[in-house]
């Protein structure tokens, strides 16, 4: 990316009105600062002849990014629950760039006024602050249209996302205890993993506390979808920025199922290449975190992938059509209370929680395995909150 290009989208993002202006996405810098995707539901011209109709089955759903985003009044109020962190620092810089996005309040437990300093002195309309320690916490949250939480302590070499179950699991509790007393309504984006256990955490809190509403906890698996369309991309010789893979099921190993039977645009796989890409996609984070070699895990990534998420949720909110995303939610699409496919976000939240649409045999067959996996960490999420 040019630095003098990347230079000029900043200027121009921080010189945007504060009514309504329309971001034209007229290079490839601008293309790849565009984080989420605009998407149209498209009917699947699938092969019949080696399909199978998936558990809730309908229309497959092919979504493309748009070349253009429309922007309202900067107006939301946006918390990001860890944001001193290895991920937290990262995507606060990426939400600090956003155009719909007035206030920024940044937590931790330590560090975060630095944080916040650092980014005020970035040239953005949108306003940043720090707050520190857990008598500050809902001051950051109060009246926040959208919380992030990236909390909790990262994956480590040989450790596995169930091993970070014992520590985030009670650091996500305790955050939406805070959320559910100071912002009751908000849009609430879940980053710490365990996602398949602590959005089962997050939903029994609001639940306790008489203030759920299931259009609006989200489990931010955005970065199997960017993934996803990075490796496709690569293998078929794509551009990038026109492939789309819908991601389903969870967000830890063999329970992430690429759809790529659905890619757009519609691509031919043989069973060699449908098994080496969906493997390395379910490895994807082991990957990155062995590279690091105990330097950390997928950070970068994650907060582009979390940033991405949560401007789309923004774009929804402010009424814009047309807006999804997978996502891991509440949903009756399966047996299971709570999984991930693609969703329409609107003002409410997750408007419509879209069927799985037509699967080939092997995607099934992968289907029926990860939802015993998924089935035993949903309870294990249950049972924490509950005990």
């Amino acid at each position: 990316v040019d630095p003098s290009s990347a230079s000029d989208l900043i200027r121009e993002r921080s010189r945007a009105p504060h009514d309504t202006a329309t971001l034209a996405i007229t290079s490839q810098t601008m293309r790849a600062t565009q984080l989420s995707s605009r998407t149209a539901i498209r009917g699947g011209d699938l092969a019949a002849k080696k399909t199978r109709r998936g558990a809730g089955a309908g229309r497959a759903t092919y979504a493309r990014r748009s070349s253009a985003m429309t922007v309202t009044k900067s107006q939301y109020s946006v918390a990001v629950l860890g944001a001193a962190g290895g991920i937290g620092q990262s995507l606060s810089l990426l939400l600090k760039m956003n155009p719909l996005i007035s206030d920024l309040r940044l937590y931790d437990l330590a560090n975060t006024p630095g944080v916040a300093a650092d980014l005020s002195h970035t040239n953005t309309t949108c306003q940043v602050r720090g707050f520190m320690g857990a008598d500050q916490l809902k001051d950051a949250l109060k009246g926040a249209d959208l919380v992030v939480i990236p909390a909790g302590v990262p994956r480590k070499p040989g450790m596995t996302r169930d091993d970070l179950f014992a520590i985030n699991a009670g650091i996500v509790r305790d955050l939406c205890v805070a959320c559910t007393e100071a912002c009751p309504n908000a849009l609430i984006n879940i980053i710490s993993n365990p996602v398949n256990s602590t959005v089962p955490i997050a939903s029994e809190v609001f639940k306790k506390a008489g203030c759920y509403d299931p259009k609006k906890i989200f489990g931010v698996t955005t970065l199997d979808i960017v993934r996803s369309n990075t490796f496709v991309a690569e293998a078929k010789g794509l551009d990038i920025n026109d492939v789309d893979v819908p991601v389903i099921g969870g967000h830890a190993g063999i329970t992430i199922l690429p759809l790529l039977s659905q890619t757009y645009p519609k691509c031919d796989f043989t069973a060699e290449e449908a098994d080496k890409l969906t493997v390395r996609i379910q490895n994807a984070g082991t990957e990155v975190v062995e590279a690091k070699a105990g330097a950390g895990s997928a950070t970068l990534s994650m907060a582009y992938a979390a940033a991405r998420m949560a401007e789309a949720c923004l774009r929804g909110l402010s009424g814009e059509p047309d807006v999804y995303e997978c996502s891991y939610v509440a949903s009756n699409i399966t047996e299971l209370p709570y999984f991930a496919t693609k969703v329409r976000l609107g003002p409410s939240g997750a408007e419509e929680v879209m069927p799985i649409g037509d699967i080939t045999e092997y995607e099934a067959d992968w289907l029926a395995k990860l939802k015993v996996e998924l089935t035993g960490s949903i309870q294990k999420g249950v049972d924490f909150a509950n005990q």
